[in-house]
């Protein structure tokens, strides 16, 4: 059945009906719509529309729609233009004629964005816990090995000793910004549209906070939450552009992470193992395990990426307010939701089942040069400028590299008699975990910086998803 037509001596042709279907994607949005039209009968009683029986009748129709819907295979074989023409076709084969009704003063724009607001409400949710989840993986993660040193690394060379805490904090860091993103784009999702009509406003006095507060749509304050604007609303996916664009940043951390760990878990670093069930092996050459669940990860943040660009290329051009290039909108943010929380769980997973090599990191700061920049700031501590302390040290790595000397090589009298302005007592900086020692500033890598950092960040947690 069509929602229009009375203008047209023609139907649609075969062709633009079949292009212009939408229910084999936007199906997933059939509770949302029905709880949508069942607070909006409420609200044509509450206008002299509908008398109680009537309302009684069209929400009793449309709960039994939404129980039945739960089936997966409910919408199979439709041929419906769309899931809002679903429901008003089968709520009038329940209901009778007095489901023609439920449409007054209710534009198909409206519709969709509250549609889309529910539904998009409650995958941020999910992607929320998820975020959650992941990042309680990692401080777990770093609790289990809270003195292990690594190379941190800049430009992918060993630059200098971190704890394998610190490191993972980064990524909380990280991740406890994309769950305030998350968070506010949620805040701008959860803004109530009904009663804006078309585009001009409804011709009906609707109390549109009573169906916000029906619909869940409140303020941390419990005040309703009600657009401003009707053709604001018509016009409007910048909602949708930010949750994509959270999804997007967050996928891009995952990807980071991901190609991290691909790399601590090779042969060449040896850090990491994974976990059986987080690696594949080869059909040809049995000694592989491969890391197909981060790279899978690394590769699915692409499509997220995408999936903001293709609606804010969609969006760009369009004149005020609805054009039916907005049925664009769906498909976008209904992929990138499915990949952010499948890739979020993934991630925790791959996280839980990892385990550190922790002496391989260490050889791997021991061996190299990443306690230069501990002794030329000690160097500078003692009186030395630090234009002079660099390049004494400098001359100290070059000489070592030339002779084939770790920093271990070294011992106190032969720093000093390297250069007199190093003390004895400097050759302890050689050792890569003394040098942390003096990086306790806020924010350091110093052991009692990341054990303070680490109850903060659980408390910070603890507060997230309080």
């Amino acid at each position: 059945m069509k929602l229009w037509g009375g203008r047209f001596e023609e139907g649609p042709s075969e062709v633009f009906e079949r292009f212009g279907r939408s229910v084999h994607f936007d199906g997933r949005l059939i509770d949302c719509d029905i709880r949508g039209s069942q607070a909006f009968a409420r609200a044509l009683e509450r206008v002299g529309i509908l008398s109680a029986a009537e309302r009684e009748q069209l929400v009793s129709a449309l709960e039994s729609i939404r129980v039945e819907a739960r089936d997966p295979k409910f919408l199979a074989g439709v041929t419906d233009e769309d899931v809002h023409t679903v429901v008003i076709r089968l709520t009038k084969e329940r209901a009778g004629p007095v489901a023609d009704k439920i449409h007054t003063g209710r534009s198909r724009n409206e519709q969709v964005s509250l549609d889309i607001r529910l539904w998009l409400r409650e995958e941020i949710d999910r992607a929320s816990a998820y975020l959650a989840g992941l990042m309680n993986a990692l401080l777990d993660c770093a609790a289990k090995y809270p003195d292990a040193v690594i190379p941190g690394y800049t430009h992918m060379r060993r630059a200098q000793a971190v704890l394998w805490p610190h490191y993972l904090l980064a990524y909380f860091e990280m991740f406890s910004r994309d769950f305030e993103r998350l968070q506010q784009a949620r805040g701008r999702v959860n803004v109530m549209p009904l009663g804006s009509g078309a585009l001009a406003g409804s011709g009906f006095p609707f109390d549109r906070e009573a169906i916000a507060k029906e619909l869940g749509f409140v303020t941390e304050v419990g005040a309703a939450a009600v657009t401003n604007n009707s053709m604001d609303v018509s016009a409007d996916r910048d909602f949708a552009l930010d949750f994509l664009y959270a999804a997007s940043t967050t996928m891009l951390h995952l990807s980071r992470l991901a190609e991290d760990w691909i790399l601590y878990s090779s042969e060449e670093f040896g850090w990491l193992e994974l976990g059986d069930g987080v690696t594949s092996g080869s059909s040809l050459m049995p000694q592989k395990k491969n890391p197909d669940s981060l790279e899978l990860i690394r590769g699915k943040s692409g499509r997220v990426f995408g999936e903001l660009t293709a609606l804010f290329v969609t969006m760009k051009g369009l004149p005020t307010t609805y054009n039916r290039d907005m049925q664009e909108d769906k498909e976008p943010i209904f992929t990138a939701a499915d990949q952010l929380c499948a890739s979020l769980e993934m991630a925790s997973v791959v996280i839980d089942s990892a385990k550190l090599n922790a002496a391989k990191p260490a050889a791997a700061a021991e061996e190299s040069w990443v306690v230069a920049t501990d002794l030329a700031e000690a160097l500078a501590r003692n009186g030395t400028p630090f234009h002079s302390a660099h390049q004494i040290v400098g001359r100290l790595v070059l000489d070592s590299v030339r002779s084939g000397k770790k920093p271990s090589d070294w011992d106190a009298a032969s720093l000093v008699a390297f250069a007199p302005e190093f003390t004895p007592a400097m050759a302890a900086l050689l050792t890569p975990s003394e040098g942390m020692k003096t990086r306790e500033i806020r924010g350091g890598t110093g052991p009692r910086a990341v054990s303070a950092a680490l109850i903060t960040a659980r408390a910070r947690l603890v507060a997230l998803t309080r």
